[in-house]
């Protein structure tokens, strides 16, 4: 496609704190109050690899199309038919569904010029609200950062190149307790601040398992920029269904679970040979409930659930919350 369709306005220097984007509602639009007067809520999904998990994707996509989140997200899978899945799908949920739908973008493996040609693959399928991350390596999230030699270095860099590329709304991913990679939360946060400059919107944070981390990073923000700080930070939440896989996402991130999390989880798992799932689960849901309420109660402007690509565990957080939940939509 050529961009002079899409090219949007930008000032030489530092993008404008207010972005001129136009014709395509922006997440930062979906954020107050739902009619009901309930905290907006959205939803993440991971690309399908195959058949059957697209299958069970487009299932719990309708699922909460009933629901009427403020938005759903789509991880990026980088890399070859993956790659070539994700944006395929991604533009399918926007075309075909009543969701707006934000797609994930990396630096990951890429140049410039490929940057380009997948936005253009977004922008293609009506996609305009894109939320862009630098990325973990390949293999291993905690592994040595390698920028592709045509490629760009930083995060900063690819929202800068978005936002020159047409009238698109960008997000950026935050850290609560700070990226691995960080030498501390001031720098974190500077870094954050950086990516806000640079024309994103807001931030969708990493999932986290304690509000205070939360509710600190709120508060570091603002004090080192009132007014990009001012910027919706939107909480992450993962309701935990299986010990072992939260486990394993925890570790991804180079993080741990908090020591009363991870007690009231293995005292739900019990001390026999074989993890009491069931209690595991009702455990989790528990959890999320609580940090969900705590979060509302402390200003969220929104709640983004990582749902991996099922409905039942996030409907079950939602009704706990008040929120009307159909039971059809709680059993996918």
């Amino acid at each position: 496609m050529s961009f002079e369709n899409v090219r949007g306005y930008s000032t030489p220097g530092r993008v404008s704190r207010t972005p001129l984007v136009s014709g395509t509602r922006s997440i930062v639009q979906q954020l107050g109050p739902r009619p009901d007067g309930s905290v907006p809520f959205s939803v993440e999904f991971n690309p399908p690899r195959d058949a059957a998990a697209e299958a069970r994707l487009w299932r719990a996509a309708r699922e909460f199309e009933r629901l009427h989140p403020a938005f759903v997200s789509m991880t990026y899978g980088a890399g070859g038919s993956t790659r070539d899945r994700t944006i395929r799908v991604t533009g399918q949920l926007a075309r075909e569904t009543t969701l707006l739908t934000v797609a994930h973008l990396t630096a990951v493996d890429h140049s410039v010029a490929e940057l380009r040609s997948i936005v253009g693959a977004y922008a293609d399928s009506g996609i305009r609200n894109l939320l862009v991350l630098r990325g973990d390596p390949p293999g291993d999230p905690l592994g040595e950062w390698i920028k592709h030699p045509e490629g760009v270095e930083y995060a900063e860099e690819l929202v800068r190149m978005v936002r020159e590329l047409g009238d698109f709304h960008v997000g950026v991913a935050s850290f609560p307790q700070g990226h691995p990679r960080s030498t501390d939360l001031g720098t974190d946060t500077a870094h954050l601040i950086a990516k806000l400059r640079a024309g994103a919107e807001y931030s969708i944070t990493q999932m986290f398992f304690d509000p205070e981390h939360y509710l600190r990073l709120r508060d570091r923000a603002l004090a080192l920029d009132p007014v990009e700080g001012a910027k919706p930070i939107i909480p992450e939440l993962m309701p935990i269904t299986s010990l072992r896989t939260v486990q394993r996402a925890v570790e991804l991130c180079g993080r741990e679970l908090p020591a009363g999390v991870m007690e009231r989880l293995q005292r739900a798992a019990g001390d026999g040979p074989q993890e009491n799932k069931a209690a595991v689960r009702a455990a989790g849901i528990e959890i999320a409930t609580e940090m969900a309420q705590r979060l509302i109660d402390e200003g969220a402007p929104c709640l983004h659930f990582i749902t991996l690509n099922f409905a039942k565990a996030t409907g079950e957080v939602l009704a706990n919350l008040g929120y009307a939940v159909a039971p059809a939509a709680v059993h996918a």
